[in-house]
C-alpha cells in the first residue's frame, strides 16, 4: 500500500520531536559536563536566522531554528521502522 507523503512526513516529524524530548530528559538524569551528557543533549542547530521588524506599533519576530541531537536521529529512525509497518 502507498503511503502519503503527508503521513510520511507527520511520522517523521514526531519522531524527531519525541526523540529531542527524550534526550532532554535522559540529560537531566546525567552529571552535567560528563561525556553521556554531553552525547544525549549536544545538539546542531539550522534554519535561517530570526527577522525582525520593528513597526510603529507592533514587534514582529519570524523565524525557527531546527536541533537535531543523538536521540532525535534515534527518533527518526524508529519512527521511520514504525512507518514501514504501518498501513
Amino acid at each position: 500500500m502507498h503511503k502519503s507523503l503527508k503521513t510520511m512526513i507527520l511520522i517523521l516529524s514526531l519522531g524527531l520531536i519525541i526523540g529531542s524530548v527524550f534526550g532532554e530528559v535522559v540529560g537531566l538524569f546525567l552529571e552535567e559536563g560528563s561525556i553521556a551528557h554531553q552525547l544525549f543533549v549536544r545538539s546542531i542547530s539550522f534554519g535561517p536566522d530570526l527577522n525582525r521588524w520593528h513597526l510603529l506599533v507592533v514587534d514582529l519576530t519570524f523565524g525557527f531554528k531546527i536541533h537535531v541531537n543523538l536521540m532525535s536521529v534515534i527518533g527518526i529512525f524508529i519512527a521511520s521502522q514504525l512507518l514501514r509497518w504501518y498501513r
